[in-house]
C-alpha cells in the first residue's frame, strides 16, 4: 500500500467531448429542478473571517461547492453504501470491492482505467432498470441516518455566508445528480449539479450521459450554468478539497481550497488562494493523502451505483 503513496499527485485532464457532454448534462439536469431562491435563517456557525466577501446584494455571484471532503466528512456514495449494504440491497463482495476502491482512490490519488471501468459497470448493471423515484425515496432515507451528522460545520458556515448574501449556492459533485440534489436541499442551497444517468420514463437505461462529472466535467458544467444564468465567475467562488478540482477553481474569482490534499495544497499557496482547514490534528496530519473523488467520479451518475438501488436478483 506504501507504494501507492508515490503516485500522488494525479495528473489533471483537459476536457474531452464527453467531459464537455456531461457537464452540458448535469447544467440542464440543475436547471430542470426548482431552485430554492430564498435565503434561510443565519445558522449558529461562526461567519468566514472576509467581513467583505461575500459581497451582498451581487445577482452576477455565487459559490459552487464541491461534496466529498469538502462539505461532507468521506464520501457521500460511501455513506449510502452503508444504508442499502445495512437494508441487503447488494452482496458483502461489492461492498468490499467498493470499499478497496473507495481506500485505492484515497491513497493513490488516480484514476487505474481498469478499476474505474469495473466500478462503472457494477454500478450501471444495478441501477438498470429501476426507477428515478425509488433512488430518491431510498436516499431521503439514508441521509437522515448516515449523512446528517457528516457535515463539515465550517464549511456549512461559508455556504450560509453566501445565502445570506443573496446568492445561489450549487454543489457540484461526481456522485449522482440524485444523490446531490437531496443533500443541496437538506442543506438549502439552490442546488446541485452531478453525473447523469440516462433514464427513459423515469427508468434507467443502464447508460451514462457522457461521463462521470469529475475534474474537466466539472468546470464545463459550472461554465454551462454560469451562461445559463447569467452569472459572471470572476465574481462567483468555489470550495474543494481536491487538485482533480483545479479546472473549476480556476474558473472562478474567489477559489478556495478546503480541508486539502497535499497537490492543492501546494498549488493553492503557489497562486495565493484562501486555504481552509476543518479536520481535527489528527486527520489534518493525513493531508498528504489525496481525497477520494467517491466512487460516484468512478462510477459514474449512474453510480447511483453502490448508492441508490436494489440489485436486481
Amino acid at each position: 500500500m506504501a507504494a501507492l503513496l508515490g503516485w500522488l499527485p494525479s495528473r489533471r485532464r483537459s476536457a474531452t467531448p464527453r467531459s464537455v457532454l456531461a457537464g452540458e448534462a448535469a447544467a440542464e439536469a440543475a436547471l430542470a429542478a426548482p431552485e430554492k431562491d430564498e435565503t434561510l435563517p443565519a445558522t449558529e456557525q461562526p461567519a468566514p473571517p472576509e467581513a467583505v466577501f461575500p459581497v451582498a446584494g451581487d445577482p452576477m455571484a455565487a459559490a459552487f461547492f464541491d461534496l466529498d471532503n469538502t462539505v461532507m466528512q468521506g464520501a457521500a456514495l460511501f455513506h449510502f453504501g452503508r444504508g442499502l449494504y445495512k437494508r441487503k440491497f447488494f452482496h458483502k463482495r461489492d461492498l468490499l470491492r467498493f470499499a478497496w476502491q473507495q481506500t485505492y482512490f484515497r491513497l493513490a490519488g488516480a484514476e487505474d482505467p481498469e478499476h474505474m471501468r469495473d466500478a462503472r459497470d457494477s454500478a450501471l448493471s444495478i441501477v438498470k432498470g429501476h426507477r428515478v423515484e425509488e433512488l430518491m425515496a431510498i436516499g431521503e432515507e439514508i441521509y437522515d441516518e448516515y449523512m446528517a451528522g457528516k457535515i463539515w460545520p465550517g464549511t456549512r458556515a461559508l455556504a450560509q455566508a453566501h445565502l445570506d448574501a443573496g446568492q445561489r449556492v450549487w454543489l457540484v459533485t461526481a456522485a449522482p445528480v440524485e444523490t446531490a440534489t437531496i443533500i443541496a436541499r437538506r442543506l438549502g442551497l439552490t442546488g446541485a449539479l452531478g453525473t447523469v444517468a440516462e433514464s427513459v420514463n423515469g427508468v434507467y437505461t443502464g447508460r451514462l450521459v457522457g461521463e462521470p462529472l469529475h475534474g474537466p466535467a466539472k468546470a464545463e458544467a459550472v461554465k454551462a450554468l454560469a451562461a445559463a444564468r447569467g452569472l459572471d465567475l470572476s465574481r462567483c467562488a468555489a470550495y474543494s478539497d481536491s487538485s482533480n478540482d483545479i479546472p473549476m477553481l480556476s474558473l472562478v474569482g474567489h477559489p478556495y481550497a478546503i480541508n486539502p490534499d497535499s497537490a492543492l495544497r501546494k498549488y493553492a499557496r503557489e497562486h495565493e488562494w484562501r486555504l481552509r482547514d476543518y479536520r481535527t490534528g489528527r486527520k489534518a496530519a493525513r493531508i498528504g493523502l489525496p481525497a477520494a473523488a467517491g466512487i460516484g467520479a468512478v462510477a459514474g451518475g449512474a453510480a447511483a451505483a453502490v448508492a441508490l438501488h436494489r440489485r436486481r436478483r
